[in-house]
């Protein structure tokens, strides 16, 4: 990623538009609430995406979800992701995303995809059903901490599955970010985002950020102007070098998200950490 001419980066965006395979009807569901729950029409291609943040000069880190475990649909390939990154490695980096449940399969796949260039893996543990300190997922772990590698999970209320009956079936109580505090410890070595501002839990993102040094928020998934204000306090002061920028793009436009950040309160010292500097470091891109 050529930083130095990119203006901020996006360390949250989602693939949500296979052009190798046809929209999966078992997903349609979750994306017409979530839709309803964001205010969002249309989804965009991975190339009109890029082309998006290429036209403003945002670099961003994109991702698709292997929910087919818990929600059954079937997965963007993390291939597609990775040759999209592969052809504008000036602007973008791909996560690879794995079901935990997968088991040695899994493993086996983050090791082929890790030799062929992808730089991070996401995670979501409501729409993967699973906490994040289920030693189920540690092997997968392993592989990201020996190729130091970050790992991005979701945390708190979840848009997906919002409105739906009985949630889609989808449970909350897996993105409770204290679960990450044991992988923190467990991998030391590992840098872990935690997404979102983590409601209704951000106290205890912001503590775990605090206590583990290997920990980053990332601001996504949230208008600014609706942070809780102990987080933009702390982003203001203590964890000022640990806050990444993120739209979850294309539920939230980085326009929108940068509009509202300078308007939310947030000191003048701290807006290139949060946009780009962090990111850089987090990333291993420096």
């Amino acid at each position: 990623m050529n930083t130095t001419d990119l203006i901020a980066i996006d360390v949250h965006t989602h693939a949500e538009v296979s052009c190798r395979q046809p929209a999966d009807e078992v997903w349609q569901a979750y994306e017409a609430a979530a839709s309803k729950y964001f205010k969002t029409g249309s989804r965009p291609t991975i190339a009109e995406t890029v082309a998006y943040y290429r036209e403003r000069r945002i670099g961003l880190v994109m991702f698709t979800v292997d929910a087919e475990f818990e929600i059954g649909n079937r997965r963007i390939p993390n291939e597609e992701v990775l040759e999209a990154a592969n052809r504008n490695t000036d602007l973008m980096l791909a996560f690879a995303s794995i079901d935990p449940h997968k088991g040695k399969t899994g493993v086996l796949e983050a090791r082929r995809l890790v030799a062929a260039g992808v730089r991070g893996f996401k995670f979501h543990p409501t729409c993967q059903g699973f906490y994040p300190n289920d030693r189920m997922a540690y092997p997968l772990y392993e592989v990201i901490a020996e190729h130091r590698l970050p790992a991005l999970f979701h945390t708190g209320h979840s848009g997906i599955g919002a409105g739906m009956r009985g949630g889609g079936g989808l449970r909350l109580k897996y993105s409770q970010p204290i679960h990450l505090d044991d992988v923190a410890a467990d991998f030391p070595d590992m840098t872990l985002i935690a997404a979102h501002p983590s409601w209704p839990w951000t106290d205890e993102s912001l503590s775990i950020c605090l206590h583990k040094p290997n920990v980053y928020i990332d601001l996504s998934g949230w208008s600014p102007k609706y942070f809780p204000p102990q987080l933009v306090r702390y982003a203001n002061s203590l964890l000022k070098e640990r806050m990444l920028f993120g739209s979850d793009y294309p539920l939230i436009t980085p326009d929108r998200w940068i509009k509202d950040f300078d308007e939310a309160g947030f000191k003048p010292e701290v807006r290139d950490l949060i946009l780009k500097q962090n990111a850089i470091r987090a990333l291993g891109l420096g």
